[in-house]
């Protein structure tokens, strides 16, 4: 008897799982993000795949991506409606007005069946997952994080020139840039970039080098750069570029 109604209950359980609908899951998704519950939240995306296999020290690397998608879900969302079409659907969700769209909009999210339940995405971003693997959510990161260094480093530049034209031609250190209002203070935070920045001034030369954090996780490129504004870029191992 026990095991019949063991059988029972499994059974109720998966129909119940099932019988979500797009909506359901859309607000599980928002609400697990909003929470920072990131991989319950990609537990409900074609993403799946490619964040259940995260360590805690990738998921903490990961953090700040996740983070920045995270930051504008309200507490609460609201859905106008759903489209179902056979295998594939579309809910309207309404984002709250931001300082870039003062005007209240209402987003579509793709859907998809995928084994009887709906799950958020496409099967062309399924199919970009499934050919990644578990590096997919590190690869963008990294890709994200070394973009992001060589606009900071081209940023760089033209506060060094801006402070040296105040300057008598001296370059500034990071401290003097924030103190100045020309740098944010969590311009050379490794938190945040993923970078260890280092910004070395002799006289009226400076050069500035930036290695991952962690290589092959929240990076692969080393950098350097001069005051003439060349900058260089390899992937040494992690290991500072030394240019001849």
């Amino acid at each position: 008897m026990l095991l019949i109604l063991g059988t029972l209950c499994c059974v109720q359980m998966a129909q119940a799982q099932s019988q979500r609908g797009p909506s359901d899951v859309v607000r599980e998704f928002y609400k697990a993000m909003h929470d920072r519950r990131f991989k319950d939240a990609w537990a409900a995306t074609v993403y799946k795949p490619a964040a259940e296999g995260l360590t805690a020290e990738q998921l903490e690397d990961l953090r700040p991506f996740f983070e920045a998608q995270a930051a504008d879900v309200p507490e609460q969302i609201q859905i106008d409606g759903e489209k179902i079409n056979g295998s594939t659907a579309q809910v309207f969700v309404r984002l709250p007005a931001t300082d870039s769209t003062p005007q209240i909009t209402s987003q579509p999210v793709d859907l998809i069946n995928s084994g009887g339940a709906w799950i958020i995405g496409t099967l062309a971003e399924q199919e970009t997952v499934k050919r990644a693997g578990g590096r997919y959510f590190l690869d963008a990161f990294i890709d994200r994080n070394e973009d992001n260094m060589s606009q900071v480093l081209k940023r760089l530049i033209g506060m060094e020139a801006v402070f040296a034209t105040a300057n008598n031609g001296a370059f500034g250190d990071p401290k003097a840039l924030v103190r100045t209002g020309l740098m944010s203070d969590d311009m050379f935070d490794p938190r945040t970039s993923g970078y260890n920045l280092k910004l070395t001034i002799n006289g009226k030369t400076y050069v500035v080098t930036a290695e991952p954090v962690h290589y092959g996780r929240t990076g692969r490129l080393s950098f350097w750069m001069d005051q003439t504004g060349a900058i260089k870029s390899a992937d040494n191992g992690g290991k500072p570029l030394g240019i001849k």
